[in-house]
């Protein structure tokens, strides 16, 4: 048991470097850090109810993982192929493109979940009814 115990807690600390390689970086995820905290709070602000919660946790969840998988290609990419390669940009642009992709689609959800209630907030501070 405590050797399950012991490979679990590894297996935590592997994923936890990961996570602080990519952090430490990537200047993208830093971005996509701040943005998130921006969301969060203004989520908080506006009082979301469980369910828009989970959406918008989960779409912030699928645009770290393109960008930390879009890092693990980029390493594996550099291993296999040092030189210039034409496949080697192939890989490296198909997933940079899906980091794209779930940041886009992250900017539409933002926009469904919080514009409404958002919008009911500005609507009395613009003067508008």
């Amino acid at each position: 048991m405590s050797k399950f115990v012991g490979s679990r807690l590894r297996s935590f600390g592997y994923a936890f470097r990961g996570w602080w390689y990519v952090l430490r970086t990537q200047r993208n995820a830093w971005l996509h850090v701040v943005i998130a905290l921006f969301v969060f709070g203004l989520s908080i602000w506006l009082g979301l109810k469980p369910l828009e919660w989970a959406v918008i946790v989960l779409t912030t969840a699928i645009v770290f993982a393109a960008e930390f998988l879009n890092t693990a290609i980029e390493a594996v990419v550099d291993l296999a192929s040092p030189h210039k390669h034409p496949l080697a940009k192939v890989g490296k642009d198909v997933g940079a493109g899906a980091v794209l992709i779930s940041a886009l689609a992250a900017v539409v959800i933002g926009a469904l979940v919080l514009g409404p209630p958002l919008w009911l907030r500005l609507r009395p501070m613009l003067g508008l009814r």
